[in-house]
């Protein structure tokens, strides 16, 4: 995995990503945590392709600002860029920013972890047998 790679990706604030509808406050906005999704989602989909068929990565760290509110039915998008991978190659390192048609809305770092998918799922599962 190479330093460096980068996502891109552009949504459309629908009724079902309004704070007010997904719990996260009262306002006809943008949600912070489907903000935080669309950020996830790019930066998933970046390394896809550079990791073994097995592999998949999950998100376990988020450190943005969301600095700006964006109604709905306007367009915003992420960019993503792969700026550090631990030396074990299984912690991946983001610089993200997302604007919206008006500016800048959020910017920050975001951490992912390479897993085995299968393993990382039984695992999980397990914790249903405790």
């Amino acid at each position: 995995m190479e330093i460096g790679i980068k996502g891109n990706s552009t949504f459309t604030v629908k009724e079902d990503m309004l704070a007010v509808h997904v719990g996260s406050g009262e306002v006809r906005v943008l949600a912070t945590p489907c903000l935080v999704t669309a950020i996830e989602k790019t930066a998933s989909e970046s390394v896809k392709p550079y990791l073994e068929e097995d592999r998949t990565t999950v998100g376990t760290r988020v450190n943005i600002t969301h600095s700006a509110a964006t109604p709905c039915g306007m367009k915003f998008f992420v960019e993503t860029e792969l700026a550090a991978v631990s030396e074990n190659g299984k912690i991946l390192t983001f610089m993200v920013s997302v604007r919206d048609e008006a500016g800048i809305i959020s910017e920050g770092t975001h951490e992912r972890a390479i897993v085995r998918k299968q393993r990382f799922e039984e695992k999980a599962a397990a914790k249903l047998q405790n």
